[in-house]
C-alpha cells in the first residue's frame, strides 16, 4: 500500500523525496507536481492527530499574516488512517545560517531586521484565554532547570552565577503578557531566497508564552552572524528597545543554557561540546552575568 495515496492530488505528483535535516519527529518530504508546482509534506503517526490538528489550526492563523512561510494546504489522514499528514506551500531560499556569512555585514543586518519584524508579526497573536501564569508557569520552568543542573556531572564554568542572577531576577516574570510563539526562530529556521527576503519554516515546536521569550535561540543565531542577530532585536522593537528586554534576555537564555547540558549529554559528546561552548560564549557576552546587554550587541556598529 502507498502511504500517500489518499492524500488529494497525489495522482499528479511527479517527485517525491525525504528531507532528512532537522529534529522533527515528523517525516518531511519534498514534492513535486506535473505542473512543477512545488509542496512540503509532512507526516506522523495517528496518535497525534489532535496535537497536529492544532498545529494546522495555528498555522492558518499565521498564514493570514502575509508573511513568506509554509503556507497549510491540506490536512487529514492517510495510509489507511495510520498517519496524520500536513501538506503546505513550500518556501524557496537556502538555509540563512549557509548564506548570511557569505553576504556583507549590512545585508545581514538588514536580513536581520526583516526577520526581526516577522516575529513581531507572528507575536501580535495572542495566546488563548485560561493559559497558566506566566510567573508561575515560567519560575517552575527555572526550578526544574536549576535541579537538573544540579544533578548533571558535566558543569558550566561560573554557572552558580547563572543561578543566583535566575534566584534574582524571578519577578521580571510578572505580569508578562502570552502571544503565538514561533517555539524556534533561529537561522537554522530561516530561510534567504535569491531577492535576499526571509522565508520562516518549521513551526511544529509553536507555543504560547512571552513574546520575548522568543529570543532565548539567538545564541545559535548570534554565532552565525552578529549584524544578523543584532538587527533581528532592533527590527523587533523597531529600534527603540527597552532595557528591561535585555534583563529578561538574559534570564530566558540563563535559563535555556542550564537545561541545555543535561539534555545534551542523551545525544552524545559531539552535542555536549556544542552546548558547553555556546554557554561558555554566553558567560562571555554577559559577563558573568555581571551585565545584561550582550557585548555582541553593545559592540556592534548599526549601519
Amino acid at each position: 500500500m502507498n502511504i500517500f495515496e489518499d492524500i488529494y492530488g497525489y495522482s499528479e505528483w511527479s517527485s517525491v523525496s525525504e528531507i532528512k535535516k532537522g529534529w522533527s519527529s515528523d517525516k518531511k518530504y519534498y514534492i513535486q507536481n506535473k505542473d512543477g508546482q512545488e509542496f512540503l509534506l509532512r507526516l506522523s503517526d495517528i496518535s497525534e492527530l489532535e496535537k497536529k490538528r492544532k498545529e494546522n489550526e495555528i498555522l492558518s492563523k499565521i498564514s493570514k499574516l502575509n508573511i513568506n512561510m509554509s503556507m497549510p494546504l491540506n490536512f487529514g489522514e492517510c495510509g489507511n488512517n495510520t498517519k496524520v499528514f500536513s501538506l503546505l506551500s513550500w518556501v524557496n531560499g537556502e538555509d540563512s545560517e549557509k548564506v548570511l556569512p557569505t553576504l556583507t555585514k549590512e545585508t545581514q543586518y538588514e536580513l536581520g531586521i526583516e526577520s526581526g519584524v516577522i516575529l513581531s508579526k507572528i507575536h501580535t497573536i495572542p495566546a488563548p484565554e485560561g493559559l497558566p501564569n506566566w510567573y508561575e508557569k515560567f519560575n517552575n520552568k527555572i526550578d526544574r532547570n536549576i535541579n537538573s543542573y544540579n544533578n548533571c556531572s558535566i558543569k558550566i564554568p561560573n554557572g552558580e552565577k547563572i543561578i543566583k542572577y535566575l534566584y534574582s531576577n524571578r519577578d521580571l516574570l510578572i505580569s508578562r503578557k502570552q502571544s503565538i510563539q514561533h517555539g524556534d526562530y533561529h537561522v537554522g529556521n530561516l530561510l534567504v531566497n535569491k531577492n535576499n527576503k526571509i522565508g520562516v519554516i518549521d513551526f511544529n515546536r509553536y507555543d504560547f508564552g512571552d513574546p520575548w521569550e522568543e529570543f532565548n535561540r539567538i545564541s545559535f543565531s548570534h554565532s552565525v552572524s552578529v549584524p544578523f542577530s543584532v538587527g533581528q532585536i532592533n527590527g523587533y522593537f523597531n529600534n527603540n528597545v527597552p532595557v528591561c528586554f535585555f534583563k529578561l534576555l538574559a534570564l530566558y537564555m540563563g535559563t535555556n543554557a542550564l537545561a541545555s547540558i543535561p539534555w545534551a549529554i542523551n545525544y552524545g559528546e559531539k552535542e555536549v561540546n556544542v552546548m558547553l561552548t555556546n554557554s561558555i560564549n554566553m558567560m562571555t557576552y554577559f559577563n558573568d552575568f555581571e551585565s545584561v546587554i550582550p557585548t555582541w550587541f553593545s559592540s556592534w556598529k548599526h549601519y
